[in-house]
């Protein structure tokens, strides 16, 4: 089997439903182009991935993609995978566009086979539970009022993304557990709004409310920084997000003693391929790899990886709309359709 072509289907998306993040950050997306990367073969077999970045992905297909792929066979991934990193020392690209060809490259490897991409990896579970991944409400009031609601609907826990405002956060936090109980697993994310002081200050409060962990508060331009925030504060820090380089990167979070468990996904951190080596790589040291975001792709990892906790399932609005793919006992089942399985129904 051959790589006969590499396309771009152009696909007007239409904008997200309102919603926030912290101060400094955009919220919701305008209607934008999007696209579908397809990598089409001689035997008729086709992989795709999805992106809301189409028109960069497209540039990218048409200067390197393309040619770089045309008359290789699908089947080698980790060739393929290599040289997109080659590709990357010349194009710096975009972290979410690295492991979109992988991503079509089990797509297409899950149909040649008939199974779904979890069962390709090796299988670890068919069912996982899912956290409430929350966007930025406006009081602590609506924040508890939501907390409530997603319980009630089956998750299991809570993540907040807070205002970015280090002594309201501090207190969101404080105040979120006091109104759960300290059953409930509770997770903030800091979406990088802080400086180290400021990083500290909440990592202490957020430690004496007994959080499940302390994600990604600084930029992680600094491993250094992140090894000075963990010396800190006692709360475990979850580390590894956002980063170029991978599992490059991440090995080096772990060897400074600034990861308390690691971030993987396969739109972060180089595909599926990439998002293994990771998790892989964590579990070399007995550490946790998270997976970060929801959607049908990172499912698959989800049921793959054993030294993962949790789906991560984002809620949007108030009232709360549970996720499609989150049952009312709080489970995300296992995609069972050959290869990724965009269009199963529930995803």
């Amino acid at each position: 089997m051959r790589i006969t072509d590499v396309t771009v289907e152009m696909l007007d998306l239409p904008a997200q439903p309102p919603f926030r993040w912290r101060a400094g950050l955009p919220g919701s997306e305008p209607a934008v182009v999007g696209g579908i990367l397809r990598i089409h073969t001689d035997e008729g077999l086709v992989g795709e991935a999805h992106t809301r970045r189409g028109l960069i992905v497209s540039d990218l297909v048409d200067r390197r993609i393309r040619a770089d792929l045309t008359g290789r066979d699908p089947l080698m991934r980790e060739l393929l995978w290599q040289r997109l990193w080659e590709l990357d020392r010349i194009e710096e690209l975009p972290i979410y566009a690295l492991g979109l060809v992988d991503v079509a490259l089990w797509d297409l490897a899950g149909k040649a086979a008939g199974l779904p991409v979890h069962r390709l990896l090796g299988g670890y579970r068919e069912a996982i539970p899912a956290y409430a991944s929350t966007v930025t409400f406006g009081s602590v009031k609506e924040y508890l009022d939501v907390a409530d609601q997603c319980l009630e609907l089956g998750y299991i826990g809570i993540k907040l993304h807070g205002w970015g405002d280090v002594k309201a956060d501090a207190e969101l936090c404080q105040r979120l557990r006091a109104h759960v109980g300290d059953e409930v697993p509770l997770m903030y994310d800091g979406s990088a709004g802080f400086d180290l002081a400021d990083s500290v200050y909440l990592g202490r409060a957020i430690g004496e409310a007994g959080y499940l962990w302390y994600e990604e508060p600084m930029r992680e331009f600094s491993v250094t920084s992140y090894r000075w925030l963990a010396e800190q504060v006692d709360v475990p820090l979850l580390v590894a997000e956002t980063s170029d380089g991978a599992h490059f990167n991440a090995g080096d979070f772990i060897m400074a003693g600034a990861a308390g468990r690691v971030r993987t996904s396969a739109q972060y951190k180089g595909g599926i391929t990439g998002a293994l080596r990771i998790a892989h790589l964590a579990e070399s040291y007995q550490l946790r790899a998270e997976v970060h975001g929801s959607g049908v792709v990172n499912a698959h990892l989800c049921m793959a990886i054993p030294n993962t906790t949790y789906y991560e399932s984002l809620v949007y609005t108030n009232p709360v709309v549970r996720e499609p793919s989150v049952g009312a006992d709080g489970l995300v089942l296992a995609p069972t359709a050959p290869g990724i399985g965009f269009d199963q129904p529930g995803w």
